[in-house]
């Protein structure tokens, strides 16, 4: 079932098993404030197992552009459109969060972004990329890196 992300009154909700499940919840309200002062779009998860293409998709790209495979394990996805960009989104259970940024009419403006949640480690699978830090008043520290997409998807 969907739930739309409050950022106001930062909830685990969905995210219990995440041993940072407090920082993930607190990423995860990140980007539903960033979305919704940005595009006025209301950030709304559903449980991987519900949010399937979401999930298939961020792997397909990630497998394709780098093969990459993500070992944890997804909790949430989410997936939408604003303005002419194509969102999605997978929440994993270590405090990952990837999302996938895809400009419909620009191939310039297309990539996959990771954030790890504060107190969780690099997964080795992302261990070739540099982390910038970032502080949110919701978040902690978020540790962000990002790559560009060079295929059509």
């Amino acid at each position: 079932m969907a739930y739309i992300v409050d950022f106001e009154t930062v909830s685990t909700r969905g995210l219990e098993s995440s041993p940072v499940a407090d920082a993930l919840a607190g990423l995860r309200a990140n980007e539903a404030r960033y979305f919704k002062n940005k595009y006025d779009h209301v950030f709304t998860v559903e449980p991987a197992s519900e949010a399937k293409s979401a999930v298939d998709r961020v792997s397909r790209i990630l497998a394709e552009e780098r093969d990459i495979v993500i070992a944890s394990r997804p909790l949430e996805a989410t997936a939408f459109q604003v303005e002419n960009i194509r969102m999605a989104y997978v929440f994993y259970e270590s405090g990952l969060s990837i999302n996938v940024m895809y400009s419909v009419d620009d191939a310039k403006k297309r990539a996959v972004g990771f954030k790890l949640s504060d107190g969780m480690e690099v997964p080795a699978e992302l261990d070739s990329f540099k982390f910038a830090r970032q502080k949110s008043k919701l978040a902690g520290t978020i540790r962000g890196s990002y790559f560009v997409i060079k295929g059509e998807y």
